[in-house]
């Protein structure tokens, strides 16, 4: 395969990632610009936004990847321009989220969730990870980005619906909500551990540190209950991340165990 082959798909998918990069840069490393926005009871400390970061570094590998012959396969052929416009909406989202417009983040936030989850769909049930580039490259990146979106949607829900933490303390029916978005967040970091025999301990580890996030910046000065609530979820979670980084590594082991008895079955 020659490397301008879907070269006109492989330049768009560059652009867009530079383009959405440059949005979540300003997030990440200006946390004073973070703590302008509106304050809930379910905002998580600036520092849940590092996921980004880890984000883009893989996706920075990604656009190296997809002028290999594998890559041009599963970015390229199997996810087509669905990474463009996957970029074109987080973009969107950050600078509409940036500039306070919440109701209007939340709805992007939607529309991004509904797009990364047709890019992880194809790359889970499609292309299974073969070597270490596409585990990092490929699976890595829209596993993060697919749980990250969970929390995007949850934390932009309540910037659009709930009351200002800074003006209102925590009501009955606002700490039900809190509950149930913490339930939620615990339920499935324990589908993405218990997703398959390996698990997803990538998305798993996406929301236990928004957990954990949160627990941290909603002190128990503010609310106690909502305080010790993270606490309890962001500890059930973890113990999700820890089986499926157990059995993702014995499912590794068992590969390549039979990976190395395959020639000795084959030659008796």
């Amino acid at each position: 395969m020659a490397w301008s082959d879907g070269i006109v798909i492989k330049i768009v998918n560059i652009i867009v990632f530079a383009f959405s990069l440059s949005g979540n840069i300003y997030n990440t490393v200006a946390p004073d610009a973070y703590g302008h926005g509106k304050e809930t009871y379910i905002t998580p400390s600036y520092y849940a936004l590092w996921i980004w970061s880890l984000i883009h570094l893989c996706l920075l590998g990604t656009m190296i990847y997809q002028f290999t012959d594998k890559g041009k396969a599963i970015i390229v052929d199997g996810i087509g321009w669905r990474f463009a416009i996957l970029g074109v909406l987080n973009a969107v989202y950050t600078y509409v989220w940036g500039r306070n417009h919440y109701i209007v983040a939340f709805i992007l936030a939607l529309l991004v969730s509904a797009a990364v989850s047709q890019c992880y769909y194809i790359v889970k049930t499609q292309h299974k990870g073969e070597n270490l580039a596409q585990e990092l490259f490929v699976h890595l990146p829209f596993s993060l980005w697919h749980a990250w979106t969970i929390v995007l949607v949850i934390v932009s829900g309540f910037q659009a619906f709930g009351v200002d933490a800074h003006h209102h303390k925590a009501g009955v029916f606002t700490k039900i909500l809190v509950f149930l978005a913490f339930v939620f967040l615990e339920t499935t970091a324990a589908a993405y551990a218990f997703a398959s025999n390996e698990g997803d301990a990538a998305g798993a580890a996406v929301l236990t540190w928004a957990l954990f996030a949160i627990f941290m910046h909603q002190t128990v000065h503010r609310s106690a209950f909502i305080h010790w609530s993270a606490l309890a979820f962001f500890i059930l979670s973890l113990f999700a991340l820890i089986k499926s980084v157990y059995t993702t590594f014995r499912s590794g082991r068992s590969v390549l165990h039979d990976e190395e008895r395959a020639p000795l079955v084959g030659s008796s």
